[in-house]
């Protein structure tokens, strides 16, 4: 599927690649046409880098955040987020003056959990959501009731890509949306044009990524 790959580039001027692949495909939540792969922006130090600076440029300086709540394998945006930060002096409550970086748990019925050892970096806690990709929001909306049952207080939602601009009163924070993916589109199952013209799914896809079918 990569040889499809199509190229769009952040309007920002920070040379954030983003790559889509067109197909069908089906997430857990809705079919859509283009697979939107976050592999680099994730994984490539450089490219995490960027993201994350692009983000952080974008918070107003009292932007209060003590943990970083990754989804997606978002983990070392998350990282660079954290450093980024520090380092412009944004107010973090934290004893030892860091940024904690956490990611949850699915447990056996698919709920969303932090271990006890984990809590300490939620409850009372100003906290960043940061995902890959958003299509729904469904993903946002079971994450910041997790965090809210944990006593976290969600300040920021960032994802990389996202369909959605805002949910529950709070902004969802993009480097891209649909209007950089032309023709974008995404259905509930049901409603599929791919599938009432019986055309097969490519893969089954996730923030994590695909697989082929």
């Amino acid at each position: 599927m990569e040889d499809k790959a199509m190229k769009f580039y952040s309007k920002s001027g920070n040379n954030i690649v983003l790559r889509a692949i067109p197909g069908h495909f089906a997430t857990s939540h809705s079919h859509i046409n283009y697979y939107v792969d976050m592999t680099g922006l994730k994984t490539r130090s450089s490219e995490a880098r960027a993201v994350a600076r692009e983000f952080v440029q974008r918070f107003p300086i009292e932007t209060a955040i003590d943990t970083i709540v990754c989804m997606d394998g978002s983990e070392v945006i998350g990282a660079y987020l954290a450093e980024e930060l520090e380092r412009g002096n944004f107010p973090i409550h934290n004893a030892h003056q860091t940024v904690y970086v956490v990611t949850p748990e699915f447990n056996i019925n698919n709920q969303m959990i932090f271990r006890d050892n984990l809590v300490h970096a939620i409850r009372g806690k100003n906290v960043l959501l940061l995902l890959a990709t958003s299509t729904t929001g469904l993903t946002i909306s079971r994450s910041m009731e997790c965090i809210d049952y944990y006593g976290g207080h969600v300040q920021q939602i960032c994802s990389v890509f996202s369909a959605i601009s805002s949910i529950n009163g709070h902004r969802v924070e993009c480097i891209f949306t649909t209007e950089d993916v032309p023709g974008y589109q995404a259905y509930e199952a049901y409603a599929c044009p791919f599938c009432k013209n019986r055309q097969r799914l490519d893969a089954m896809v996730n923030g994590y990524g695909y697989s082929k079918l």
